[in-house]
């Protein structure tokens, strides 16, 4: 930890640097911020990657050209496919995204929400806490016609994949009934596999009680250097120690590491911290003569073996978990040769037992003085190693009655060939042993019935999943209550109309003439706009602008407010709709969402004019947080040729105001470094604003912070509200059902000061159950489960309303 004064110096540093001009960043070498920047952003990183050594926990992520892009529900059936399967089941990685540990997914569940849309989760933003905030990817769905909850049922495993998994079940069938409920087959399987198959999961280790870190009672334990990954040529290190009994209980005497090979690369003896009561001698080898010169301490040895093993290094022991205790030591990756040879009902070999009947070799006999750890380090090597070798079926059928007591009586019965095996993905997963269930409405559902609940409410649904004594590994979940109400063209044509007024703002007056066109080019400095209506009232023109993105409007009020044109201050603000009265509240909510967290939004403007526009402290009386919003004043507005701001006159868009992603990789990283750009995809079109994400949430900060060197290179800035999965928000509240996009009195039909109703507050209401019934269902799931809620949307013959994905990975608590 540096000492306080030394921050207090980088903060200065950094406070000074942050008034510096971009150009004098270019030229001289990095300043004081950016060096502390750089530290901490370093610093963090590592922090991140310990965790994830930590935990291995698998996660998922949408790859970068799938961001914008609705998945099917094809695509959808790809991830839970390999999510259940893995690699290991022939199973490629999904075309949309990159589950990571697959190996640790403990079961998977979809839930199925009829009725609902892309549109209802954001009308009803701020009400759906729980699937806003726990839920970290999410992307449009495209609906289908068929049944979704019998097409993820019913839908193949490629014939390929499904082919290796037949063989895997053709080898069980085979085994003699006996054998097929041994305890080494029910957790290994037959096949034989590298040695990640046998590494301990971080639940395991849990379990077992390994010193796992962040766990309770282990904090003074000091953590290896883990490699977050590992392969089946990772080197294996044989561990094994000795202990006396002190008066603190049982304290490391001794410790032995060999590597792959058998060769001994640490043998220390370690003297215990207190007093010695008992040597045990019979056991450990241990005598006091031993130990009075010794000098080593437990730390010293810590320091030893933590400099002797590689990061991807895995140990393995005989009950290795005591052997770490004592150490004091945590290690993510270890097996252990007692839960290799499994015995029924949690019992264990000894490790001579295993020894002699394995590696046909005697240790700790009897005319030792105890044992030797060096040499039952090796043995604990060598028989992981051979299981490792063989694996587990041939261990088992050599060793079957010498080590396990079991004797075959051959059964003409079982000679019958294997059943040919169903590619249905229940199928797949039923030959594997994985439970399948269905719980919703009686309907058309690919699966056997004694797999299906029919429950006539979305209360009785959940409530029966979360009574069931044991999860089944595949669960599809239908919620179908809300489905008879919301399919209603006027419900929502109005949910809608609610999202669109996010994008809206009214501005004037204008001055006498100003035209739609003349309009456009005024606003489009903000963002892109979708719509402008000039409304000519009986004195004065005033107009009403509907932008793509929700940023536009945000950026519109806060830098056009008090515009000068031609000698005339226009106004720009909200319209005034009960629906819009906690709109403040989702901006904030949006602003912090985990998908915007280090997002940035930039407009690049046309520098022909350099008077500068006042940001008004309050936005419909709501007082702006500038050091939150972080948004620019813009000193250069797009304007047209006929119209003057301040005197200035407005100049078409200029080449200078076009953006790319090199431009802005360039500008922005000097704030920290970009992990990607979004530009809008509009063929044929020059971009002129873009999503910015940065690694780290801080570098978005330093950005925002540094609004005047910004506007200087003419950009205008502002956090991210638009959720990534969106090119922009209209698209989504554009309805294809609704009535001629030409009568525009159709359209407008219903927007006005009573644009919410008691429907909306009785439908808030329902979501909000419905949002509390959820988290209950997540909270109850396994650990390490894959949730998927889908909100199905709806496709017709007339119109086609989008749905929404939201994936994420249940993480221990």
């Amino acid at each position: 930890m540096e000492p306080s004064s030394s921050s207090s110096a980088a903060a200065a540093a950094a406070a000074a640097a942050a008034t510096c001009s971009r150009e004098k960043r270019k030229s001289v070498a990095p300043t004081a911020h950016e060096t502390a920047k750089r530290l901490k952003t370093a610093q963090e990183g590592e922090e991140t990657l310990e965790r994830g050594r930590s935990s291995r926990s698998p996660r998922i992520s949408v790859l970068l050209d799938r961001l914008q892009q609705p998945i099917t529900q094809n695509e959808l059936t790809e991830l839970l496919h390999y999510a259940a399967l893995g690699k290991t089941g022939g199973v490629k990685q999904p075309s949309w995204c990159r589950l990571l540990h697959q190996k640790m997914i403990k079961a998977v569940n979809v839930v199925i929400v009829e009725g609902l849309s892309q549109s209802h989760f954001y009308k009803h933003y701020l009400t759906l806490r729980h699937l806003r905030t726990s839920y970290t990817t999410r992307t449009t769905f495209t609906p289908s016609l068929s049944d979704l909850a019998s097409g993820i049922f019913s839908s193949e495993v490629p014939k390929s994949d499904a082919l290796s998994l037949s063989q895997r079940h053709g080898e069980s069938s085979q085994l003699h009934k006996a054998l097929r409920t041994h305890p080494v087959i029910i957790k290994f399987g037959t096949q034989r596999r590298g040695l990640t198959a046998y590494v301990l999961s971080q639940e395991e280790m849990i379990k077992r009680h390994f010193p796992v870190k962040g766990m309770p009672g282990f904090e003074d334990f000091v953590c290896t250097d883990c490699a977050d990954c590992l392969t089946d040529s990772c080197p294996l290190y044989g561990l094994d120690c000795e202990m006396c009994l002190t008066e603190k209980g049982y304290e490391l005497a001794r410790v032995s590491l060999v590597d792959g090979d058998g060769n001994c690369v640490l043998d220390e003896l370690v003297k215990p911290q207190n007093r010695i009561l008992n040597y045990l001698t019979k056991f450990s080898g241990i005598t006091a003569a031993m130990l009075r010169p010794i000098t080593t301490t437990l730390r010293d040895v810590q320091v030893k073996l933590r400099t002797i093993l590689p990061s991807d290094a895995v140990l393995v022991g005989h009950s290795v978990n005591n052997d770490l205790s004592a150490l004091k030591l945590i290690h993510q990756h270890v097996i252990d040769t007692s839960l290799l040879y499994r015995r029924e009902f949690g019992q264990r070999f000894k490790l001579k037992v295993l020894a002699e009947t394995v590696l046909k070799r005697q240790i700790q006999t009897e005319e030792k003085k105890g044992h030797n750890p060096t040499e039952d380090a090796v043995a604990a090597l060598e028989l992981a190693q051979y299981f490792i070798k063989n694996g587990p079926r041939q261990v088992v059928e050599l060793h079957l009655e010498d080590l396990w007591g079991y004797t075959i009586e051959e059964e003409s019965t079982d000679c019958a060939p294997p059943p040919t095996l169903s590619h249905r993905f229940a199928d797949v997963l039923q030959t594997l042993g994985r439970s399948v269930a269905f719980l919703g409405k009686r309907s058309d559902i690919a699966l056997d019935p004694s797999n299906q609940m029919w429950l006539n409410s979305d209360k009785e649904v959940l409530a029966s999943f979360r009574r069931q004594n044991k999860s089944p590994f595949l669960s599809v979940l239908q919620l179908s209550s809300l489905s008879d109400r919301l399919h209603q063209e006027q419900q929502y044509q109005r949910v809608c109309a609610n999202l669109r007024d996010m994008c809206v703002v009214f501005a004037g007056p204008f001055p006498a003439g100003f035209s739609e066109r003349e309009a456009r080019r005024l606003f489009r400095c903000c963002g892109p706009v979708r719509k402008i209506k000039m409304l000519n009232t009986t004195v004065r023109v005033h107009a009403e602008v509907e932008f793509k993105l929700l940023e536009g409007a945000l950026l519109a009020l806060k830098t056009l407010n008090g515009l000068n044109l031609q000698g005339q201050s226009i106004k720009v603000q909200r319209p005034v709709y009960e629906s819009m009265l906690d709109l403040d509240l989702t901006l904030d909510a949006l602003m912090d969402d985990g998908l915007n967290a280090s997002h940035l939004y930039a407009i690049k403007f046309n520098p022909s004019m350099a008077e500068s526009i006042h940001v008004s402290a309050k936005v419909n009386g709501h007082t702006l947080d500038t050091k939150r919003s972080g948004v620019t004043p813009v000193t250069a507005l797009n304007g047209s040729p006929s119209a003057k701001v301040n005197g200035a006159q407005l100049q078409p868009t200029t080449t200078k105001s076009k953006l790319s992603e090199e431009a802005l990789r360039e500008t922005f990283a000097h704030f920290g470094a970009v992990e990607r750009v979004v530009l809008p995809a509009k063929p044929g079109k020059h971009a002129r604003h873009a999503h910015i994400k940065f690694e780290c949430s801080e570098d978005k900060h330093s950005a925002l912070s540094s609004s005047e060197d910004l506007q200087k290179d003419n950009y205008l800035v502002c956090p991210s509200l638009t959720p990534s999965h969106l090119p922009s928000w209209v698209p989504m509240t554009t309805a294809t059902t609704a009535v001629d996009p030409d009568n525009e009195a159709a359209e407008d039909e219903g927007r006005g000061p009573m644009h919410s109703s008691s429907q909306d507050q009785e439908m808030d209401l329902k979501m909000r159950k419905l949002d509390c019934r959820l988290q209950k269902l997540f909270r109850s799931l396994p650990d390490c489960t894959l949730s998927v809620v889908v909100l199905l949307g709806h496709t017709g013959a007339r119109d086609h309303i989008p749905g929404l994905c939201l994936v994420e990975v249940k993480q221990g608590s």
